[in-house]
């Protein structure tokens, strides 16, 4: 994967670094003579820094070239970068950097082969026995090549500091069951229906004109007349049916809350014994694993 530059790898970068920015520092050879000036900085898809881009103006006017990050120290309080064994011979045998163009495999194998002729004392032991041309754009790796991109363990020494935190996971558990059936209630029910029931009423009474005379014609004597009357009664007609009274609709809900909870943690803070030599501290840097 081709490098990218600082900036497009992380905008931030400087918030990031609180401030301090590697960008324009002087670049300074051996013997304190400055060469140029770190003009951007190269970094993998990791984000570890792989390489300065130094502006040669001092020794090669208007020439940038790449300086691998393992060749350098950096020294935030003098706001300076040397470049550890660089030679103008070596500055101008290396292949110029455009901002232009792509960082490739193959573009860092030029830059590389130029410091692999010109190896210099470092803090890793240069493998001289290695076999460059087994490198390949799949199997390539950083860390094979400690005395160009491995930092200076004399100059850079790190240790971790611990701290705790509380951390607020959540269980989920059952806590209950809510079982819902159907149970028969019996009751007695009492119900009035009305009803009617016929009966005959036999009145008797004396018509007015009751002791006027009848003309014998006009009398009829007969046996056997019956007037017939139909009764009817009615009765009670009583049973039971079954109604929907209501439904029952079962379902959850979840109630939220929020529990709070408190703890003593652990934290480790630096402690430094000068023993009489000065130390200049730096700020806190959150990335300075990557240079």
């Amino acid at each position: 994967m081709a490098l990218l530059k600082l900036e497009d790898f992380d905008p931030n970068y400087r918030e990031t670094f609180e401030g301090d920015d590697v960008k324009g520092l002087g670049v300074y050879a051996e013997g304190n003579e400055k060469i140029g000036t770190v003009s951007d900085v190269l970094v993998d898809e990791n984000g570890h820094f792989r390489y300065l881009v130094v502006d040669l103006g001092f020794w090669i006017f208007g020439k940038k070239v790449l300086l691998p990050i393992g060749r350098t120290r950096i020294d935030y309080n003098a706001d300076r970068v040397y470049a550890i064994g660089m030679t103008r011979e070596q500055a101008e045998n290396l292949p110029e950097y455009s901002d232009r163009m792509t960082a490739d495999y193959d573009y860092e194998e030029r830059v590389r082969g130029v410091y692999r002729t010109q190896p210099v004392e470092a803090s890793a032991p240069v493998d001289t026995t290695a076999d460059y041309s087994s490198y390949d754009r799949n199997s390539y790796n950083y860390e094979r090549e400690p005395n160009l991109f491995g930092l200076n363990e004399r100059d850079h020494q790190t240790f971790r500091l611990y701290e705790e935190r509380l951390i607020a996971n959540k269980n989920r558990y059952k806590a209950g069951e809510v079982a819902v059936g159907k149970r028969v209630e019996t009751e007695t029910a009492r119900v009035s229906v009305p009803i009617e029931k016929e009966r005959v009423v036999i009145e008797r009474v004396t018509p007015s004109e009751a002791g006027t005379r009848v003309n014998p014609g006009e009398v009829a004597f007969q046996e056997g007349e019956v007037a017939r009357v139909e009764l009817y009664e009615e009765t009670p007609d009583i049973h039971k049916e079954a109604f929907v009274r209501e439904e029952v609709r079962v379902k959850k809900v979840v109630d939220r809350d929020t529990v709070e909870a408190q703890d003593t943690i652990r934290r480790e803070e630096l402690d430094v014994n000068t023993d009489g030599t000065p130390v200049v501290e730096q700020p806190n840097n959150t990335r300075s694993d990557l240079i």
